[in-house]
């Protein structure tokens, strides 16, 4: 088996590398999975922007950021002034909330609407915010821009934004490289598919960047803490836990192909993607329960002694990227781009 690059068992408490100088500001950074992702690899991370107060008040907590923002990344974007340090920045990083181009939910028929969504408990527009941080990454004038969004702004009709989002990003003064990454071959023990705008601003010059993980899967059975005490199958799903297999779905039982967002885990495998909303429950393949906080952590790669305070784990870690995910990506860029 392959030696991986991180180890996604970690605590806060064991600290950072040494920074290599390298300065990183995000946007939309939640519990700062990306954040994490970063110092993991060395870079410097001044903080960020986040519209809720509740998460900021975690971000807070757990990173102490020189700086942060809690305010609509539309009127962050507006500002004619930013302190110093964010126009000498080797990275701008994003990831503009996703829900609307997910293939679950409404998708479509939700593009271009005004709706109160769980990210900022506000209503706003979700499908238009990539372009508010193009029009910041466009005053800020970063050496890389680096965006991330779910698999399917790649699939149907989203493709349209693609290439909106790509158009933008070229007008900012960017060359752009797409990528689809897995984090599963990434050391993350999660099966997360996601996609990365990857730019460098066109004066640079940088050769193309070669993105490419095979890291050895880390599969569930290695972080299993068995029958343990956690929230049990509900009586409205027991039955289709008792007939459904490793790795399966209950839909594939349900007469109307219910309960889509249920499944058992799959020992010899990782961890299905991890998803916020409460509707997606994923459950232990030998025991009647729930995935515990610390199995989930695991599967995200956030550490051990996080503090969530009273934000719903679940929740936060599949709002957030795995911060291995992002420290690979970033290891990568410094390697390839900055010590070029």
């Amino acid at each position: 088996m392959n030696k991986h690059r991180f180890n996604y068992k970690w605590n806060l408490a064991d600290g950072y590398p040494e920074s290599n100088g390298l300065k990183v500001f995000g946007t939309f950074i939640c519990g700062g999975g990306s954040t994490m992702g970063y110092k993991l690899a060395g870079f410097e991370h001044l903080g960020g922007v986040e519209i809720d107060p509740p998460i900021a008040n975690v971000y807070k907590a757990n990173h102490n950021p020189k700086y942060l923002y809690i305010e609509d990344i539309r009127d962050f974007a507006d500002r004619t002034e930013f302190p110093e340090d964010l126009y000498d920045l080797d990275i701008l990083d994003g990831s503009p909330p996703c829900s609307s181009f997910s293939m679950a939910g409404n998708r479509e028929k939700d593009w271009g609407k005004e709706k109160k969504f769980r990210e900022g408990q506000t209503v706003q527009r979700l499908d238009d915010l990539f372009f508010d941080y193009i029009k910041l990454a466009k005053k800020l004038q970063p050496k890389v821009i680096i965006a991330e969004n779910v698999k399917g702004l790649l699939q149907g009709n989203a493709k349209v934004y693609v290439r909106k989002i790509r158009a933008a990003l070229e007008d900012a003064g960017y060359k752009v490289q797409l990528f689809l990454l897995n984090a599963a071959s990434m050391g993350v023990p999660q099966k997360r598919e996601r996609v990365f705008f990857i730019c460098q601003r066109n004066d640079l010059n940088y050769p193309k960047l070669e993105i490419i993980f095979k890291e050895n899967n880390i599969n569930f059975k290695e972080f299993d803490e068995g029958n343990i005490k956690t929230k049990r199958v509900t009586k409205g799903q027991i039955d289709y836990w008792n007939i459904a297999k490793e790795g399966e779905a209950f839909s594939k039982y349900h007469p109307k192909g219910h309960l889509f967002g249920a499944s058992k885990v799959h020992r010899n495998k990782p961890l299905n993607t991890i998803i916020g909303s409460g509707g997606t429950k994923a459950y232990h393949y030998l025991y009647p329960r729930e995935l515990s906080t610390n199995e989930l952590i695991y599967g995200s790669t956030f550490p051990l002694d996080y503090n969530f305070k009273k934000i719903d784990p679940k929740y936060l870690m599949g709002m957030s990227v795995p911060p291995i995910m992002t420290a690979q990506i970033a290891t990568e860029i410094n390697n390839q781009w900055f010590k070029y």
